[in-house]
Order: structure tokens, then sequence, then C-alpha cells
């Protein structure tokens, strides 16, 4: 975990899907960076009520609200975005981090389960960028605290270029998400919106446990990271503040891989 600094004070953050894994790693080094942090939750509200708790009680520098949004609902998210104003002033940093699974081979899924994981993790980042752009426009430049009018970070996967077999809806999600990000990018850039995706590779968390939890599971992921290592969330939390941040103001709509290598494709280190 890295040392609280102020890169983000004055800010304020919505960060979908932070009641857990990755998404609670991204709440707390947004927080730890200065910002005021909503976290964000749909089904577990006791999850999202102990990363706020640490924000606002473990010497970090922001604030942390809690609100409950299904963001595949337009309602939610429009009410996720009226609390968070009433209660900051502005919002000023989007993570659109939420996302699910439910997976199966494409000729036994259901078009509920495709639907699903297309509604989450692609029509709710796109419900959260669209209030977000309202707002930033709204609001106008505050260059007391940001060289951005605003910054929106998608949180995408290293299957938005890696074909998964046995996980077409979430990969499409994660595909579609580029083309998100990089016209929104190409559409706003010019009002001084940042919007960029980060794409974790194989992060250490609840969802994929079965991959990491034995030692032979293990061994069989680390094949496919050059790094040798598998993620973990503070990886992703720590590359999100500073993407957040100005330190990056001049990168806009390009995806970061934080994946150990993982695209590199290390099955072909011998000639394939």
């Amino acid at each position: 975990m890295q040392k609280p600094n102020e890169r983000l004070k004055g800010q304020t953050a919505i960060v979908t899907g932070s009641s857990s894994g990755i998404g609670a790693a991204v709440a707390l080094a947004l927080g730890r960076d200065g910002a005021n942090v909503v976290v964000n939750y749909n089904s577990s509200d006791e999850g999202a009520q102990e990363i706020a708790k640490q924000i606002n009680d473990d010497n970090l520098c922001g604030e942390a609200i809690v609100v409950k949004c299904d963001v595949s609902k337009e309602e939610d998210v429009q009410n996720m975005f009226k609390q968070t104003i009433d209660k900051f002033g502005t919002v000023d940093i989007l993570v659109a981090n939420a996302g699910l699974q439910k997976d199966a081979p494409l000729h036994e899924m259901t078009l509920e389960d495709w639907q699903l994981v297309i509604d989450v993790n692609l029509t709710g980042q796109f419900l959260c960028a669209r209030e977000a752009l309202r707002e930033f426009m709204r609001r106008g430049m505050r260059p007391e605290v940001s060289k951005s009018l605003g910054k929106i970070i998608h949180m995408s996967s290293v299957h938005q270029i890696i074909p998964w077999a046995g996980h077409t809806n979430y990969a499409a999600s994660k595909g579609g998400l580029v083309m998100l990000m990089e016209s929104i990018c190409q559409e706003y850039a010019p009002l001084k919106v940042r919007c960029n995706s980060i794409a974790p590779g194989a992060i250490k968390t609840p969802i994929n446990k079965e991959a990491w939890e034995s030692d032979e599971a293990l061994e069989k992921l680390n094949k496919l990271i050059p790094y040798k290592r598998i993620g973990v969330p503070d990886d992703i939390g720590s590359a999100t503040a500073w993407l957040a941040s100005d330190e990056s103001e001049y990168i806009n709509g390009t995806t970061l891989y934080v994946d150990g290598g993982m695209t590199c494709y290390p099955g072909f280190t011998t000639n394939g």
C-alpha cells in the first residue's frame, strides 16, 4: 500500500462496485490520496460500510459515504449522482468498476444471462459516464483542484482483446468498453475531459478464487503471466489513483493494462 498524499485533495470520486475486491482497493487508494469517495454497492451493504469506515477512520485523507445503486438502472444511477452532488457539491472522478460474470458455453447461454452481463458491464458504464459528463459540463473547470474538467476511468479487462471461450458475454462487454471509452475521449477531450480504461489481468479476488486458491491452480495460472505472480487489488488501486491525478494529465483515450505481461501471450515464448 502506498503512503498517503494529497494529489486528489478537494476532489470527489464515485467508485461503482466498491464493496469488495478491485473496487474496494480503488476506493481506498483514492481516499488515501485525498479524494472524497462514494462507495457504491448493489448487494453488500456490510462490505461497503467497512470500506467507507476505513477511509473515514483509518487516517486516510478523504471522506466517504455509502450509496446503494444498481448501475444497470438509469434511475438508480441518476440518484447516486444526485446524492453525491448533494453531499460533496460535485463529481470530479468516476471509476466505473461494477461488473459481473455469468459463464456458460455460448450454445447453452441463456438470453437472460447474456443480457444481465451486458446491462451491468457495458450499459452500466454508459449510464455512469453519461451522468459524469453532464455534471462535469454543468460545473465547469476547477483549476484549483485539477487541470482536467473531469476524469472517467472504465474498469475493463485483458479480455477486451483476449477472446475467452465460455465467457462470451463477459468478453463482448469488455470489448464494447474499448469503443465506449475511445468515443468519449474523441468527443469530450476538447472540453478537457479525460477518459481512459484500466484492463486488469489475473487479480486475486473472490470472483476467481478457484484459479489461485491451490498451489496447482496458481502454478497453472502463472504460466499465463510473464511476471510470474498473480496481481492483487492494490495493484489496480495504485494505478487508478495515478490515472485519476494530474500526474497523468496528457493520457487520454487509452487502456492501461495492469496484467504482469499477460497480453504479451507468454505461450508463444518458444515460437508457440
